[in-house]
């Protein structure tokens, strides 16, 4: 059973500071004037000594307390450039930096979470337990910092005065991670001890990128100890592995929800986005997809831009669900970020005004970054994430190298977005009416439907298949991938499941206030439906009607078809909203074929779902009742209309049925 503060805190057993007083006494040796001042300013003891422990186990020459003041982001953007982790582009506040080719992702294979004895991990990461932890992280931490300079900066993940943000402290010596930071999330140092007092709890993260070497990217190394909320990183530099406030956080926050306020909270891989109904009503959605499945895109799709990545949720004493992003800015993929589909983000990417970080992607001689899929014209040369390139060459097994790699990325602040919303700083969140799950399913599911209740909601996001995609070294092939969450569970899957079920279905949750549960597929071609092309049987920009129908279906705006999956749309209603969205001619050929239920591929995948989930451990029954529910009536339908069941067919049903 997982429990908080349970065995020893590897950094306090390592760098040996017990007593606030011990930590005073640390820092004035350590710290210069200016920043010992600073440090004194935090008065919380346990984040005093935490500090401590960490600058005597890395042993840095030079200690930085960051502040969050202007003068401070300068001299960390000058410390980026001068280290070498960033280089400056002529447009002005742009700057471009590159992990070692072999680093381009997460190092799934390379990250664990440290275990007690009789602690339940997920089957789905890597455990090591807390003994051979200490070993390995004073082994590879240990004075790791020598000859660099430590930056220490404290930061809320979420506004300031939510109840469910996080304080977190982000220790590094890499200017690159630091700067990152400044963008992404909320420097808090001023309010830092009064939010750890209010909320009870901060995180902690250390990361060293060490010598920055491609040979020793064998000994990298990230851990996360969940007893004590505190992420270790070593000799890596991708923010994924390094930038931990992000993702390793996000796996404390979701232990949050799931051991100590189950039903009452969730913390989820989503995007925060308002969709803009009839007479300027605002509806606002949460989504999760994997990385690379439409995340960003969706979330630039809302009139009004919270979030692309990460929500905090919560039922409010009005019964209301509702959401924070615990970002303020965006770590994004830029491969397929172009004019047509994302206006708004190549806005901030192509025009002057707005910082950002490039990471992994070709600059020309002009210093001008390009990506895949930007719909521009690729230039004949340059610098990506291998080295030297020029258009055709190809590596030593004959491939050829992409102009950027899969998941090169932009960082830059949310604010600067033409449809950001201020919303996005309100304590409170927003009300949230609309939940998602998409993956990259090329040949079942049809581009939106709505379940029927909470449970078969929360079966859609158990259920998401998706294709690996590049954000995590060396994975390949077709996965499942339940809530897009699954790399972020720390604990049994069946927690976290008997979570979902009960937050959704909590009474708490008032009646006139229940999101509507829908599943988004994107990745629909062609070939799936009859034709010989492998092209996407759409467009990028119909997002924007899935989400419209999606917001008429919480008030009962639009006609649905009933189905084993879920309610699906009517060809009337979607002709009308592609007119009146994106000014498209939407076509019943079109619709008969993004719409009829492929019966034999669907039953595949919910035993696929069935099979897998049977080997996990205490997983709720109430999936199981669900997916057999929805098999047995498509298997009816099967033997009605045949193994393709027109949406004709399904409203004749739905006629018989009713």
């Amino acid at each position: 059973m997982f429990q908080k503060k349970k065995g020893i805190d590897i950094v306090v057993e390592i760098g040996g500071i017990k007593t606030y007083e011990a930590a005073i006494q640390l820092f004035e040796t350590r710290l210069d004037e200016t920043h010992l001042s600073r440090i004194k300013e935090i008065k919380h003891p346990e984040i005093v000594t935490k500090v401590a422990n960490a600058i005597a186990m890395c042993e840095p020459d030079a200690v930085f307390v960051n502040t969050g003041s202007e003068s401070d982001r300068r001299f960390i953007r000058e410390m980026a450039l001068k280290n070498g982790e960033e280089s400056l582009l002529p447009m002005e506040g742009h700057t471009i930096h590159y992990d070692l080719k072999e680093e381009q992702g997460r190092i799934i294979d390379r990250t664990f979470y440290i275990a007690n004895e009789d602690e339940d991990i997920s089957s789905l990461a890597n455990r090591i337990d807390r003994e051979k932890a200490l070993v390995d992280v004073q082994d590879k931490m240990s004075g790791i910092m020598k000859g660099k300079t430590m930056v220490i900066g404290f930061y809320i993940r979420g506004p300031i005065g939510s109840p469910s943000s996080n304080p977190a402290l982000e220790i590094t010596s890499s200017a690159y991670v630091c700067h990152s930071a400044e963008i992404l999330y909320r420097n808090a140092f001023y309010h830092f001890d009064k939010e750890v007092d209010r909320l009870g709890h901060f995180y902690t993260n250390i990361h060293s990128e060490g010598l920055n070497r491609s040979e020793d990217l064998p000994n990298a190394r990230v851990y996360m100890d969940r007893s004590y909320q505190t992420t270790y990183s070593v000799n890596c530099t991708y923010a994924g592995n390094t930038l931990l406030l992000k993702k390793g956080n996000h796996r404390f926050s979701v232990d949050r929800a799931v051991y100590e306020n189950r039903g009452n909270e969730l913390s989820e891989h989503m995007f925060i986005t308002g969709i803009e109904g009839p007479e300027g009503r605002i509806t606002w959605f949460t989504g999760a997809a994997p990385s690379g499945c439409g995340k960003t895109t969706t979330a630039m799709a809302g009139n009004y831009f919270v979030g692309d990545d990460l929500a905090q949720m919560w039922i409010d004493e009005n019964g209301s669900l509702r959401s924070i992003n615990p970002e303020c800015g965006i770590f994004g993929i830029v491969e397929d970020v172009n004019w047509e589909g994302d206006p708004n983000l190549m806005e901030l990417l192509r025009k002057p005004g707005t910082e950002v970080i490039w990471s992994n992607v070709l600059i020309d001689e002009n210093g001008v970054p390009h990506w895949t899929g930007n719909g521009e014209d690729p230039p004949p040369k340059g610098f990506n994430f291998q080295g030297e390139w020029e258009r055709g060459m190809t590596d030593k097994d004959g491939k050829e190298v992409p102009i950027s790699h899969p998941n090169a990325r932009c960082t830059l602040t949310s604010s600067a977005l033409a449809n950001y919303s201020d919303k996005a700083e309100d304590p409170q969140g927003v009300e949230t009416r609309v939940v998602t799950y998409s993956g990259r399913d090329s040949d079942t599911m049809p581009p939106v439907w709505a379940t029927k209740n909470p449970d078969h909601g929360v079966v859609i996001g158990a259920s998401i298949v998706s294709a690996a995609t590049a954000t995590e070294v060396g994975a390949t092939g077709i996965k499942r991938a339940p809530w897009a969450n699954a790399p972020f569970i720390p604990g049994a899957l069946g927690d976290y499941m008997d979570t979902q079920f009960t937050f959704f279905g909590n009474e708490k949750i008032a009646e006139d206030k229940r999101p509507v549960m829908a599943g988004l597929n994107y990745f629909l071609t062609d070939e799936a439906r009859g034709g010989t092309s492998k092209t996407l049987l759409g467009e990028k920009r119909d997002v924007k009607v899935w989400l419209s129908w999606l917001e008429r279906h919480v008030y009962n705006e639009v006609d649905v078809i009933k189905t084993p999956i879920g309610n699906l749309p009517t060809f009337d209603d979607l002709k009308g909203l592609f007119q009146s969205i994106i000014n498209k001619n939407y076509t019943k050929e079109l619709y008969d074929r993004q719409f009829s239920l492929y019966v034999d591929n669907i039953v595949t995948r919910i035993d696929m779902q069935i099979e897998a989930y049977r080997k996990e451990k205490h997983i709720p029954e109430t999936i199981f009742r669900v997916l057999k529910e929805q098999k047995d009536r498509l298997l009816e339908l099967k033997e009605k209309y045949g193994p393709i069941v027109m949406p004709s067919q399904l409203e004749e049903n739905n006629a018989l049925v009713d």
